[in-house]
């Protein structure tokens, strides 16, 4: 692959996807598109840029940035993030949405679909606290590859055996040969929509909560500033934003604030500044060193 060509393949990724490559992952590039190369009936990586040069061949355009979409997940992963989903977010939203007592979550990554699956057995496990409530999870992902295998619902036992406590392995999924299948009440709890971030999302309405984790870190500075902003007209003045544990607004967006004391959880600048009001909160402030009550 010439500099030239790479210098197309990066313009191209991050005008599509959003994806920002740095000038040391030619070889990723290479690799991934090797594949693609022999599956097209194309000789060379040459001739696939020539083609994606060219414009107008949609499915190759697809497939070369699907190919470049890391897709990594699993169950409950990094725990955290769900910790806070049951002993936080559920339980001030339930006190706040009694009146109509129904809840949405959008998980903006969906990938495989193992976060929003995850989300709804924690919703399963707290029905009890929840009689009469409607809930509505939402994932998106800009792969429709990643959104099938999620929609089957259907898992190798590595893939299970990543995260997911044996106990609800037994109790949501049915083994189906050498793989496992979570229960159908689990699948259809779920709505699935392909969806790429950089482009808008306001038809998919408002939520009480947005999960978006592990993937602003493949934009640069700009289009993570833009999609925070248009994520913060997604929720309402108390809703909940949940990123990745390496990501964070700081320096990106004045319309978030983090969470005292809660890692990779973000408000409404407006929902935290009332929060330090409260007793609670305060201490919390105190916890976090003050930094928060400036």
């Amino acid at each position: 692959m010439t500099p030239g060509e790479f210098e197309f393949l990066k313009t191209f990724l991050k005008t599509r996807s959003g994806l920002v490559l740095s000038n040391d992952k030619q070889y990723l590039v290479e690799s991934r598109l090797q594949p693609i190369a022999r599956s097209s009936k194309l000789e060379t990586l040459s001739a696939v840029i020539q083609t994606l040069q060219r414009g107008g061949n949609r499915a190759l355009e697809t497939e070369v940035i699907e190919a470049m979409t890391t897709n990594e997940s699993f169950f409950f992963r990094d725990k955290t993030p769900f910790d806070h989903f049951k002993d936080t977010m559920l339980p001030a939203l339930l006190d706040a949405r009694s009146s109509r007592r129904q809840l949405k979550i959008w998980c903006a990554a969906a990938s495989t679909g193992q976060e929003p699956y995850s989300l709804g057995i924690c919703l399963k496990e707290e029905a009890a606290k929840m009689p009469g409530w409607r809930t509505r999870v939402l994932g998106t992902d800009l792969s429709q590859e990643v959104l099938e295998k999620a929609k089957t619902g259907l898992y190798s036992q590595f893939e299970v055996q990543r995260g997911l406590p044996i106990q609800m392995l037994l109790k949501y999924f049915d083994q189906k040969g050498d793989m496992w299948q979570i229960n159908a009440g689990m699948r259809a709890m779920i709505e699935w929509k392909q969806l790429n971030l950089l482009e808008s999302f306001t038809h998919l309405g408002e939520f009480d909560i947005v999960f978006c984790r592990n993937v602003l870190i493949y934009f640069d500075q700009a289009t993570k500033s833009e999609i925070l902003g248009r994520l913060s007209r997604t929720l309402p003045d108390d809703g909940y934003l949940v990123l990745g544990a390496a990501e964070t607004v700081v320096g990106l967006t004045d319309a978030f604030k983090p969470v005292p004391g809660k890692r990779g959880l973000f408000q409404k600048k407006q929902a935290v500044q009332a929060a330090a009001g409260t007793p609670a909160g305060q201490r919390l402030a105190a916890g976090a060193g003050g930094a928060f009550r400036r």
